[in-house]
């Protein structure tokens, strides 16, 4: 089948590359001139584990091909992805004008019957909106087609070639047998082609978003219990995920969430239903509750401290979002890094993908490391923001070698208490027992 993706950022990269690994012919369409002809040299724009083997073979093959002219991109197109940017505006509502752009261009370039299918995760009602505007020049038959992403960074591409399901919305009969053609080979294992209209598959996915950063920020909040009544968040956590009805997933208590989902998507749909005068309370307790979260250790920092880190070292391990990403959008590392530098701090880092994108955002506020002992080198501790695995199992002798002070303030809870007692650091985690050397 001939596809056209329109937007080549995350999702649309790794869903172009994707749909090509299965033999279908795509080009990505991106209006950016340096990013695309990036593309087309080879040269993969995002750090995602696993895309960089497919995006090459798909390249080389002639499968996948990267324009920026819209008009070239669809002209053979079945199937055309919008997997556009909706950025939250100041109100929080997801900023349509991309996607809606797009859609008034593509009306008069329709030549036959065509699936126009909406991949980013846009507010209910606009499938509605995107059918109005290609409608107002078109000249052929469409469907406009809901299809939201469910893709993890880091696992992204197995998300996408074996998916727990895909959610397409959809009344068309027509658009419907198109979808199933184009998905079949992703599902053969049995898992479900979930079909709804389109406003329902619009809402699944800011609901699928929103619950799961409640639950969360439900576990930070019984971590933060945890810290006054002695209990061990660790234990907690186990003696509910056993439960089936509420899962192991997700229960793991932190410096809150990132990134360019979870964050957007609770904003956006609390929005939605102000929109129409529902009060949507859980969602904004969970906003707030993540944002006091993020930077959760800086009170315990400042207290071990005495109040005064002017001059002290910090080292920050893990700069992402999340691990194996170089997305550091809503990061809660920025969060405290900008608590400790105002504070006087001075901060050494070091992450494994995503320092050059924190190096464009901060420049020379802080040092940028190329690898965690060389951050930790005269630190007066140590700050994990990010849970990567070469953090998990460091050289601990090593690692007493080079540091000022024997400190971790573990933002992840990467580390066994009774192993950080028999060390002799100072070690303190969210929701347990705080170690004193």
């Amino acid at each position: 089948m001939n596809i056209a993706v329109v937007g080549t950022g995350y999702v649309g990269l790794v869903t172009g590359t994707c749909f090509a690994e299965t033999g279908n012919n795509v080009i990505c369409v991106d209006i950016d001139k340096s990013k695309v002809e990036k593309l087309n040299n080879g040269k993969i724009t995002i750090y995602e584990p696993g895309l960089e083997l497919l995006f090459e073979r798909n390249l080389r093959q002639g499968r996948l091909n990267f324009t920026t002219n819209l008009a070239d991109g669809i002209k053979d197109a079945k199937v055309i992805f919008l997997a556009l940017p909706t950025p939250p505006g100041e109100d929080g509502s997801a900023d349509l004008k991309y996607i809606l752009g797009v859609a008034e261009e593509l009306g008069p370039l329709l030549n036959d019957y065509t699936v126009v299918v909406d991949k980013s995760t846009v507010p209910v009602g606009t499938a509605d909106k995107v059918r109005t505007r290609i409608a107002l020049k078109a000249k052929t038959t469409f469907d406009v087609v809901s299809n939201p992403e469910f893709l993890r960074e880091g696992v992204a591409v197995e998300d996408f070639m074996k998916p727990e399901r895909v959610v397409i919305g959809t009344n068309s009969q027509r658009a419907r047998k198109v979808m199933e053609t184009l998905y079949s080979p992703f599902v053969r294992q049995g898992n479900p082609l979930v079909f709804m209209d389109e406003r329902s598959a619009e809402l699944t996915k800011y609901a699928a978003n929103s619950f799961l950063a409640t639950k969360i920020s439900f576990m930070n909040e019984i971590a933060n219990l945890c810290e006054l009544v002695g209990a061990d968040v660790d234990s907690v956590r186990k003696g509910i995920g056993t439960d089936s009805r509420i899962g192991k997933r997700f229960l793991f208590p932190g410096i809150g969430y990132g990134g360019s989902c979870f964050p957007k998507d609770v904003q956006a749909l609390e929005k939605s239903s102000s929109d129409v005068n529902y009060d949507f309370k859980i969602l904004k307790a969970v906003m707030d509750v993540n944002y006091a979260q993020k930077t959760k250790l800086i009170p315990r920092i400042k207290d071990y401290f005495r109040g005064d880190l002017k001059g002290k070292v910090f080292a920050i391990w893990g700069l992402a979002f999340k691990p194996h990403t170089d997305d550091i959008r809503e990061a809660p590392s920025l969060y405290n890094i900008e608590e400790l530098l105002n504070a006087g701090a001075i901060v050494k880092a070091h992450d494994p993908e995503s320092m050059e994108n924190v190096k464009r955002l901060l420049g020379n506020k802080i040092e940028f490391c190329e690898s965690p002992y060389e951050a930790a080198q005269g630190a007066d501790a140590i700050f994990i923001a990010t849970e990567w695995p070469e953090f998990r199992t460091p050289d601990f002798d090593k690692l007493a070698s080079v540091v000022r002070n024997k400190v971790i303030f573990d933002g992840r809870n990467l580390y066994d208490l009774s192993t950080m007692k028999d060390l002799k650091f100072t070690y303190i985690s969210i929701g347990r027992e705080a170690i004193y050397a």
